[in-house]
């Protein structure tokens, strides 16, 4: 049966339609896998790929600028990644640039990110690798937190311990909060300790003043801190020092001399331990205190013998005249 113009014209149109979305298709898809811009690959190595796949986006500051062509195991550890990167984005990269390994969103594929770096370096060039960092895994996160929900299990059920202690009067803290007595103690040591610390606080206050008044020059303390007054006590001090030892020194020969005359021969040892020598000494004394006296007589008995009478005349006449000059 052979087909009329008008399913012709319709099987044509279907045709031609579905050629063009297939190409739009294939140009959105090459555009986003950027299979028909001018690109260059740029390498990097990971300990752990997460899921990543070839054909998954790179990006670099949140900005799609490439895919994922090829994963390679180089050994038990390292794991090279190839990326096909936009020649206009080269520019921007930094040789000091991370690469990264996220999601896309939370339950999205696994994309590269590309972090800047501190932007000092020079830009990369077509070929060069990058430095990458391993960020925690899904599993890894799983682990952690499963250890942390044991831990934080364990914590409530020693809380709860604590707590039953506690409330069953046990231990220090269940004394404070069960025994009324011992509470009032406590608030009354802790009343004497109130009043012991406004008296320090006192003291504290009147020993500044104290101390402040020690600067003072009005006083003998601060009198003491003057310069001037420091060095005349020093030399006080020191003058002090120096007669105290001329002192000693005199004693000691006094002392000597007192030994000496205690045991010695001469005259000074006679007059202390001989009695009959001072009588002596006495009986002497009294007989040229009367000889003085006689001689006295004899003397007046000459002034008034007329041979001798002339002589003391011109004496007396010679004092006169002295006494009136």
């Amino acid at each position: 049966m052979e087909k009329t113009t008008s399913q012709k014209i319709r099987l044509g149109l279907f045709v031609i339609i579905g050629l063009l979305i297939f190409i739009l298709a294939t140009y959105l898809i090459g555009d986003k896998q950027k299979m028909f811009g001018k690109t260059s690959h740029l390498e990097t190595v990971f300990n752990n790929v997460n899921g990543l796949q070839i054909g998954n986006n790179v990006r670099y500051s949140g900005v799609n600028v490439g895919t994922v062509r090829g994963i390679e195991m180089l050994n038990d550890t390292n794991i090279k990644v190839d990326m096909i990167i936009d020649k206009t984005i080269f520019k921007h990269i930094k040789k000091d640039a991370v690469a990264t390994i996220g999601s896309d969103g939370l339950v999205g594929s696994m994309i590269i990110n590309i972090l800047p770096g501190k932007g000092t370096d020079a830009p990369v060039e077509p070929g060069d690798e990058i430095r990458s960092v391993n960020r925690v895994s899904t599993d890894e996160l799983l682990n952690t937190l499963s250890k942390t929900n044991n831990n934080a299990a364990l914590l409530t059920e020693n809380l709860l311990t604590i707590t039953e202690e506690i409330n069953a009067g046990k231990g220090t803290v269940g004394l404070l909060l069960n025994d009324a007595e011992l509470a009032r103690d406590l608030k009354q040591t802790m009343h004497y300790l109130k009043i012991s610390g406004r008296e320090t606080s006192n003291a504290t206050k009147n020993l500044n003043k104290l101390l402040e008044s020690m600067n003072n020059k009005d006083n003998v303390i601060g009198l003491l801190k003057d310069t001037a007054v420091a060095n005349s006590i020093k030399t006080i001090v020191n003058n002090l020092d120096n007669s105290s030892l001329e002192i000693n020194r005199v004693v000691t020969n006094l002392n000597k001399t007192i030994l000496n005359i205690k045991d010695g021969k001469g005259a000074l040892n006679y007059l202390s331990n001989d009695p009959n020598l001072v009588n002596k000494i006495d009986s002497t004394m009294t007989n040229v205190n009367e000889s003085s006296a006689k001689l006295n007589e004899n003397l007046e008995a000459l002034k008034h013998n007329f041979l001798f009478r002339g002589y003391f005349r011109r004496l007396e006449k010679q004092k006169l005249k002295e006494q009136k000059k």
